[in-house]
């Protein structure tokens, strides 16, 4: 089975989705209406995927006393700098295709100790993000319903 399959179960979800230059007020005001993920997609003017915030990326920026003090000089001084989503999010990309198999797409999320990944077009542009809770909805529940 491929990832398209499962899009067709999800396909009406809205995209968590921020531009590059956005504030991270807007970041937060994003990630509150959209309470099915912890993950928020960056893109830039044409759609295209750059990076992802995680609520945790976002809780250290935000409630930085309430993490241990070992952080680096340089990395201080970028935080406190950091204004835009762009500043704060991973730029290492973990995503797949409507095109990957289920198997792969899971496999590559339980190594890569994720539960959400962006699905991408040819031109790495976002159309759906999927959960490890909509993967196992779809390959243990769907015959249940």
């Amino acid at each position: 089975m491929k990832i398209r399959d499962i899009l067709e179960t999800i396909k009406d979800r809205a995209l968590p989705l921020v531009r590059e230059y956005e504030t991270i007020q807007e970041v937060l005001k994003k990630i509150l209406e959209h309470p099915h993920t912890r993950l928020i997609y960056v893109v830039d003017k044409k759609n295209v995927y750059k990076g992802s915030i995680s609520l945790e990326i976002l809780t250290r920026h935000l409630f930085p006393q309430g993490f241990e003090p070992s952080i680096q000089p340089r990395s201080l001084i970028s935080m406190i700098t950091s204004e835009t989503a762009k500043d704060i999010m991973n730029k290492g990309l973990i995503c797949a295709t409507n095109e990957d198999t289920i198997d792969t797409v899971i496999n590559q999320m339980i190594r890569a100790g994720i539960n959400e990944i962006a699905i991408l077009d040819n031109e790495k542009r976002i159309i759906a993000d999927l959960t490890m809770l909509d993967l196992l909805k779809y390959c243990h529940l769907k015959e249940t319903e």
